[in-house]
This record gives structure tokens, sequence and C-alpha cells, in this order.
């Protein structure tokens, strides 16, 4: 057997590494564009922060659909065909010739993009099992990470010098580029391979698909998966203004250019993050064999110890003092996001986990994620920017809050309860 083979699982993550790569570039690259797109537009920090709230609007209420659909169709198709259409929307966006123009497509990009996540997380719990989960998905969190330093970086240095139009044509172009590259290397697997395979069950296709109604009644009565829902909530909200207000805050307050406070605003924060996001994975790993709620324990407190560090951030006038809060936060970023999904699977079986993931992005980026911007842009006319993005800090306190809940009060039962479905009688049950 060739190394490809005997090793497919883990090529499975850096094929979808460079998926996730490239969707979270073309959703970074404009914020670094920001100061621009306000003097083309005459744009207002409320109209700058809807262009930031309309993709995460867009992306949380057409999470469900995505998720009920990834469920019911190849991932491998929704994968590459997401990467398509969402590349096209981000080369079209250069076409905006007015602010309406440049809101639509920037909301249409959260439509193409809301299935990918769910038809990849689903993907890759069905290469890894209990042993490496966490690892194999915190790994390939860190194109995240990769991807919004380039989306930062490289948006503000061709804007500076090409325009702001060029970014979006060079993004979206490499992205369908890539969908045809990967299209012969990734395979299906077995939807609950791993889990069987962890449990001593026969592996088997699954043949159930859960309706609406039964996925809606999996997530209610799973008190963990509510929890955890609540917490990427509170911490998709301060996330989301890291990404978006960030650079726009450096290059007024610290006097940056455009590729530099772009580059500032996600290098520190996303460098440490992609050291954080493995050894969180492999935390995580390593507690879930001593404990149920051992990924949520990890969560719990890498998520409370980035509050003060996104206080220091946000209210110091010293760069050294910047950089300091930029880079410990990202440490404990890592340790939360490595593990944002493999969390859930361990409480949900494999037939429900693209619904899953579409009912988390709902409330990460639809009542987290989509009010933040426009929230603080609301705050930064009031109170400043720099204190309005201090004051996100709580929502991080709350996230490790609801987080510890889960992980000591519900996580064995509801983890008991989603192994012996899946294994009794050799097919899954019924939800």
């Amino acid at each position: 057997m060739s190394l490809f083979h005997r090793h497919y699982k883990w090529f499975v993550v850096a094929m979808l590494w460079w998926i996730a790569f490239f969707n979270y570039a073309d959703r970074q690259a404009i914020f670094s564009l920001f100061p621009l797109l306000s003097k083309d537009f005459q744009l207002s920090n409320v109209q700058l922060g809807l262009l930031g709230s309309s993709f995460a609007w867009v992306y949380g209420i057409s999470a469900p659909v995505a998720g009920y659909i990834v469920d019911r169709v190849r991932r491998k198709t929704a994968i590459l065909g997401g990467l398509r259409v969402w590349s096209i929307i981000c080369m079209a966006t250069a076409l905006s010739r007015t602010f309406g123009y440049l809101l639509f497509f920037r909301a249409a990009e959260g439509l193409g993009e809301t299935a990918y996540f769910p038809a990849s997380m689903s993907l890759l719990s069905d290469y890894h099992g209990r042993k490496t989960r966490s690892r194999a998905m915190g790994t390939h969190q860190t194109s995240v990470y990769v991807g919004t330093i380039a989306g930062g970086f490289f948006a503000g240095l061709l804007g500076q010098r090409y325009g702001w139009r060029l970014s979006f044509v060079v993004f979206g172009g490499c992205g369908i580029l890539l969908s045809f590259v990967l299209s012969r290397l990734l395979q299906e697997p077995v939807r609950g391979a791993a889990d069987l395979a962890d449990a001593g069950a026969t592996v088997h296709a699954v043949v159930h698909h859960a309706s609406i109604a039964e996925s809606v009644r999996v997530i209610a009565r799973t008190p963990t998966m509510l929890l955890c829902m609540g917490a990427f909530m509170c911490e998709n909200f301060t996330t989301m203004v890291l990404f978006t207000w960030m650079p726009m805050l450096l290059y007024s307050k610290f006097h940056l250019s455009l590729a530099m406070a772009g580059l500032t605003a996600t290098l520190y924060v996303q460098s440490t993050s992609m050291l954080g996001s493995p050894i969180g994975g492999w935390m995580a790993d390593a507690l879930r064999m001593r404990m149920p709620g051992g990924r949520i324990l990890v969560q719990a407190i890498g998520i409370f110890l980035e509050a003060p560090f996104v206080m220091l951030s946000a209210l110091t006038h010293s760069m050294a003092w910047l950089i300091t809060g930029l880079l410990l936060w990202g440490i404990f970023k890592g340790w939360y996001e490595a593990n944002i999904f493999a969390s859930v699977f361990d409480v949900v079986r494999p037939e429900a986990r693209g619904a899953t993931v579409g009912a988390m992005n709902v409330m990460g980026w639809l009542f987290g994620g989509g009010t933040a911007p426009l929230v603080v842009g609301y705050l930064a006319n009031r109170i400043g920017l720099s204190n309005a993005i201090a004051v996100t800090s709580l929502s991080y306190i709350a996230a490790s809050f609801l987080l510890s809940i889960a992980a000591f009060g519900f996580s064995r039962r509801d983890s008991d309860r989603m192994l012996h479905a899946i294994v009794s009688d050799g097919v899954p049950a019924q939800i």
C-alpha cells in the first residue's frame, strides 16, 4: 500500500486545509480595504459594520439549510461546489459600482461559503475517531489563521498599490483553480466509520437521514449541544470584532499603512493561534480519553484566558503591549477553536452532523458574528472604538461559564447516549 493510501486520512486534512485557507482569505480581504472603500463610497462606520454583518447574517440564516443538505448529499460535492460558487462571487465583488452592489456581493459570499464547514467537519469526523479527531480538526483550523493573515495582508498590499478591486479577483481566481485540482483527489468516506470503529462495531453505510424535525429534536434534547451553541455565539461575537474592526483601529490609532494594519491585526493573533490550535487538539484528545467532557473543558479554560488580552489589545497605547496582548490572545483562542466541532460530535450521531454544524453556525454567525460589527460600529460613535472592542471581552467570560456547565454537568450522559444509538442492532437508530 502506498504512503498516500496508508495515511490518506491525514492527506484529507491537508486538502481541506487549502480549501479553508481560501474560505477565510476571501472573507477577510474586505476588512483591510475598509479605508479605501470608505473613501470611494463615502461610507460611515455603521455602513462599514453592515458590510461585516451582512456576510454573517446570510451565512447564519442559510446554515441550517446547508447542514440539512450536507447530510443528504456527497460531502465532496458540497465542498468543491461551494468553493467554486464563493470564488466566483468573490471575483464578482470587483464589479461593484455602488454601496448597494458591494453589500449584495458581500452577503452573497456568505451564502456561497455556508456549506463548507458542515460538509468538511462531517467528512473529517468519518476519517478521524476518538483518538485523533481534535488533532485533525485542530490542524485543519490552522488554515483559518493562515488564510486570515494572508487575506488581510495581501488584500491591503494589492489595494494600496493597484486599487481594492484586484484583491477580489486574485483570491477568487485561485479558489476556482484549486477546486479543479482537488476534484480527483478528495474521496467520500462512509458516514460514521470512525465512531463505529472506535466502538468495535462493523462499519456500514448509514441509510437513515434525519428529517428537519428529527434534527431539531436531537439538538433540543442534548444539553451539551445547546450549551456549546451558546458558547460559540459568545465566542464568535468577539472574534468577529477582531477581524472586522482591529485593522481600522490600528490604522487610525497607530497610523499604520493599510497593509501593515491588516497584517498586524491578524498576524500576531493568528500566528500564535496556529500554535495553540494543535496544542489544544492534543490536550483535548488526551483529556477526552479520561473524561467525556475533556474537549469542552479545554475550550472553557482557553476562552476564559482570552478575555484579559482582548482588553489589553484594545486599550493599550503601546505597540509593544499591543503585540503582547495579541500574541497571548491567539494562544488561548487556538485552544478553543481546535475543538469547536470535535466537542459536539462527541454527543451527536453521524447522520445529523451536517445539521449540527449548521445549527452551530446559526448561533455563531447570525446571532454572534452577525451582530458584532454593527454593534461595535454603533458603540464606537459613542464611547470610542478602543472602548467598544474592550467591552466585548465580557462575551468570552460568558462562553467559559456555559462550557464549564456542559463539561461537568451533561457531557457524560449525552456521549453515552450517542454511542449507544449508533451501535444498537448494528445500524444507526432513529433519532
